[in-house]
C-alpha cells in the first residue's frame, strides 16, 4: 500500500529535512538547482554536467579536467599538457609533465586529479600534497639554499675523528644528477657541482693514498 503524505512527512522529519517535501516523499526529480514544484533551492552552486550541488565556494566546471573545481575561475588556468588546472602564477613558470595529475600522491596516496587538497607543483614538475623532496625523482621540492649554508657551518664546526678525516666517497647529486668525489662527513656530503647536500653515496669509502 502506498504511504500517505502524512506518513512520508513524518519519515522526512525523522531523517531530517532534505531539500523539500517533494524530495522527502521520494518523488523522481530531474537534476536541477531548484524544485519545479516549490522552487526550493537545493544548492547555491549547481553544475548541470556533474550534477553537483554545493554551497557557493566560487566553483567552476573545467571542461578539460572533466570535473568541477573550487575557484574563483579567474585565478586558475588549464595547462593542456599537464592536463590540470593550475594557479595563474604558474602559467609559463612550471615544468610540464604530460597528464601529471592522473596518479596518486606518492606520499599520502590520494588521487591528485580529483582531490580537494591543493597539490604543490615541484620544480621537477611532479605533484604532491606535502613534503620537501619529491619521492619520485628525489629532487628538492623547495629552495634549500639557506639550509645548505647552515649545513656548511655545522660541517665546519663538527670535525670527524682522525681515522675519517681523509676518507672520500663517490656521491650522486639528486638535484643536478652530477657525480663527484668528496670528503666523507656524517652530517652530509656536499655536491661539488651545485653545492646541494641532497646527495646519495654512489660508491664505497676510501682513504687517500698518502694516508695509507
Amino acid at each position: 500500500m502506498a504511504a500517505t503524505a502524512q506518513e512520508d512527512g513524518d519519515r522526512g522529519q525523522e531523517r531530517g529535512q532534505r531539500g523539500c517535501e517533494h524530495y522527502d516523499r521520494g518523488c523522481l526529480l530531474k537534476a536541477q538547482q531548484t524544485c519545479e514544484e516549490c522552487s526550493t533551492l537545493f544548492g547555491e552552486y549547481y553544475c548541470n554536467i556533474c550534477h553537483l550541488f554545493d554551497k557557493d565556494k566560487k566553483q567552476y566546471h573545467c571542461e578539460n579536467c572533466g570535473i568541477c573545481r573550487i575557484g574563483p575561475k579567474e585565478d586558475f588556468f588549464h595547462c593542456l599538457k599537464c592536463n590540470l588546472c593550475l594557479a595563474m602564477n604558474l602559467q609559463g613558470k612550471h615544468k610540464c609533465i604530460e597528464n601529471v595529475s592522473r596518479q596518486n600522491c606518492p606520499i599520502c596516496l590520494e588521487d591528485i586529479h580529483t582531490s580537494r587538497v591543493v597539490a604543490h607543483v615541484l620544480p621537477c614538475g611532479h605533484l604532491l600534497h606535502r613534503g620537501y623532496r619529491c619521492p619520485l625523482c628525489m629532487h628538492s621540492a623547495l629552495d634549500m639554499t639557506r639550509y645548505w649554508r647552515q649545513l656548511d657551518d655545522e660541517v665546519a664546526q663538527t670535525p670527524m675523528p682522525s681515522e675519517y678525516q681523509n676518507m672520500t666517497v663517490d656521491i650522486l647529486c639528486n638535484d643536478c644528477n652530477g657525480r663527484s668525489t668528496v670528503q666523507f662527513h656524517i652530517l652530509g656530503m656536499k655536491c661539488k657541482i651545485c653545492e646541494s647536500y641532497n646527495t646519495a653515496q654512489a660508491g664505497g669509502r676510501r682513504i687517500s693514498l698518502d694516508q695509507q
